[in-house]
């Protein structure tokens, strides 16, 4: 079997190969050019958007801090409320508005008294508070909580700070003393970080930065930064996608995410702690243990560049240390950032040639669809015009036309095949044809011996109807007439080899093979009698002749294939089986019968068809007697089965 494909196929594979071999090394070298400045380029802007990133984080801390150390220096913070409490919330609310990022600002005293003035612009905080539409301060106030006339108050402020309600509310277990930013600088009699922890007031977790009164170390003034607001200010995202900071205390613990899916988790940990929480856990994020490792490393602390993997992906790693003032000690943030994610931003640079390239090879493969199609639409008309010239469906069809001369004289001559064709289905039978323009069909057409069933038939009389008829007149007796024999032949698989007169020669298992020729012959000839029935009713109707047929079925071996001169010849079939079938045609005229059969055929065909005996006779040239039968029908059985079978297939 030889190896084919359609001709585009060809014409696109050899100009794409064409293309490719030029466009691909240009390709490369671009992109092998461009990834390294990729990654260089990719570098660069990490450093400088990393340093942006801490630095912006330091600022908001450094906000905090110097705010503090600016409250620790007010005379009128020193004595407790609610003395100068008009004072202490003027400078606490101008704090709030100098640092939008601090939760809240606030002052414990050593006798329990408490005030703090909390920034209410989150919607979860004034939620919390369950604070009336309009809120955007609250001021809670404890005053004198040992004395009988002890004040204990919860104000809320509009944006003008405006007093919208104020509540009276119950200290509860509520004591700054026992807070850990108040006990932190009690401890160290300095400025102290804490966090992170969970507020008293919001309960929500928050880094602290706290500071001990100058005249009077036991006043504590502090601010809180809530972690949300940490993890807004890692926000990485400008350097890629899928790039991630976050920040660690000195105990490798998480204290903040960029990634809102792991604050959310760290913030709900934090929330529902009472005390210090190990959030080291590598469930949060893959690369903290590893992070964790890197920081000890000296070639690393300070901001050096790593490029380590992560589930199975290259990354880059930056760590810078944070802290603020000497506060957040051992606190660094770490950035994680794809490698392939730098690379596919700095690729943007090798899109322009990609592009040209890609549509070159676009160009290139459009025009070899467009001139392939050209070709090989033209071409495919003509293959289909051939399968259907040896299909013999012989219809006439407009030749097809095309741009090329060849593919045009080619469609000419297969319109010349199809006509010549045509004309000889015409003259041979259908099947014989079919087999002599298939490959391999000259083998065919040579005479072999093989068994076979045939029938002839006869009109009786049809020399009366001749005679009182006219030639145009018999002719159209005759087409319909045969026309309907020969619908009913082919049906039962049989193949009309010759139309003798008034008669015609029909053959089974050969040329096409047939077990039940003899069964198919039977049947057909009942079928065939049936039918002329049908139409002698109708000639009768229609003033013509009737036309009562007489057949003749017998099988046996016989010579079948082409005979005749080398410039002409015949398919037919030669031998003592033809003549027999004959003979018993016209033997109906003696037995006043319609269907006559031999005892070969009864022997094939005796379980399925009614057939009456009619003795031994002799043949005209003949020495042996033939048995004969007459075909009366078919078995009922049999033709119930054969009607199902009919309605099945």
């Amino acid at each position: 079997m030889h190896w084919s494909k359609p001709l585009r196929l060809h014409l696109g594979v050899l100009i794409v190969a064409s293309l490719l071999c030029t466009s691909m090394p240009i390709i490369w070298m671009a992109f092998s050019h461009g990834r390294e400045a990729a990654v260089s380029a990719g570098v660069q802007q990490m450093r400088e958007m990393s340093l942006r990133l801490i630095e912006g984080y330091r600022n908001t801390l450094q906000g905090g801090t110097e705010a503090v150390a600016l409250a620790a220096t007010l005379p009128q913070l020193t004595s407790p409320p609610p003395q100068d409490l008009q004072a202490k919330q003027n400078f606490f609310l101008e704090v709030l508005r100098s640092l939008p990022d601090a939760t809240s600002i606030y002052a414990g005293y050593p006798d329990g008294s408490y005030l703090q003035v909390i920034n209410a612009a989150r919607r979860d905080v004034r939620q919390t508070l369950a604070a009336p539409d309009g809120t955007a301060v609250a001021i809670r106030t404890i005053a004198r909580p040992q004395s009988a006339d002890a004040i204990s108050t919860l104000g809320f402020l509009d944006s003008r700070t405006r007093l919208i309600e104020e509540r009276n509310v119950k200290n509860g277990s509520f004591d700054p003393r026992q807070r850990p930013w108040y006990q932190s600088v009690i401890r160290e009699g300095a400025a102290v970080s804490v966090g992170p922890y969970v507020t008293g007031t919001l309960k929500v977790p928050t880094l602290t930065v706290a500071a001990p009164m100058k005249d009077n170390g036991k006043v504590v003034v502090g601010i809180n930064i809530h972690l949300r607001t940490i993890g807004r200010l890692l926000d990485a995202q400008g350097i890629s996608p899928r790039a991630r900071a976050y920040l660690m205390d000195d105990a490798d613990n998480l204290v903040a995410h960029s990634d809102p899916t792991i604050m959310a988790k760290l913030l709900d940990i934090w929330s529902r702690s009472a005390g210090p929480v190990d959030t080291k856990a590598g469930n949060l994020d893959t690369s903290l243990e590893t992070v964790a490792r890197l920081r000890r490393d000296p070639a690393f602390a300070s901001g050096g560049l790593a490029r380590l993997q992560f589930d199975g992906e290259n990354y880059l790693v930056q760590i810078a240390p944070v802290d603020v003032s000497g506060l957040f000690k051992g606190n660094v943030a770490a950035i994680v950032v794809p490698l392939e994610d730098l690379v596919a931003q700095a690729n943007r640079l090798l899109v322009h040639n990609l592009l040209i390239a890609a549509a070159l090879l676009v160009a290139g493969v459009a025009a070899s669809v467009l001139l392939s199609r050209m070709v090989s639409r033209s071409l495919n008309r003509l293959a289909d015009e051939a399968r259907r010239i040896g299909d013999l469906d012989i219809t006439e069809k407009p030749v097809s036309h095309s741009w090329i001369t060849e593919i045009n004289t080619l469609a000419g001559a297969l319109a010349a095949s199809r006509r010549a064709i045509g004309q000889f289905a015409l003259y041979v039978p259908r099947e014989v044809v079919r087999r002599i323009v298939n490959p391999g069909g000259g083998a065919f057409v040579k005479a072999k011996r093989q068994d076979v069933t045939v029938l002839f038939t006869d009109i009786r009389d049809f020399t009366t109807i001749s005679e009182q008829h006219s030639p145009e007149e018999v002719v159209d007796i005759l087409s319909a007439y045969f026309e309907l024999l020969n619908t009913i032949a082919e049906r039962h698989g049989g193949t009309v080899v010759q139309y003798l007169g008034d008669s015609i020669f029909v053959m089974w298992n050969a040329p096409v093979q047939d077990a039940l020729h003899a069964e198919h012959g039977c049947r057909c000839a009942l079928a065939m009698k049936e039918a002329i029935d049908g139409l002698n009713n109708a000639n009768r109707k229609g003033g013509r002749p009737e036309l009562f047929t007489r057949f003749g079925l017998h099988s046996g071996p016989a010579v079948v294939g082409s005979f005749g001169a080398i410039s002409r010849q015949q398919y037919t079939a030669m031998g003592d089986t033809i003549n027999v079938a004959s003979r018993l045609e016209g033997l109906n005229k003696d037995y006043q019968t319609s269907i006559l059969v031999s005892e070969a055929v009864r022997d094939a065909v005796a379980d399925h068809f009614d057939l009456r005996p009619l003795g031994l006779v002799h043949l005209k040239g003949r020495a042996e007697q033939v048995g004969i039968w007459e075909l009366t029908g078919e078995n009922s059985d049999q033709s119930i089965d054969v009607q199902q079978q009919a309605r099945t297939s």
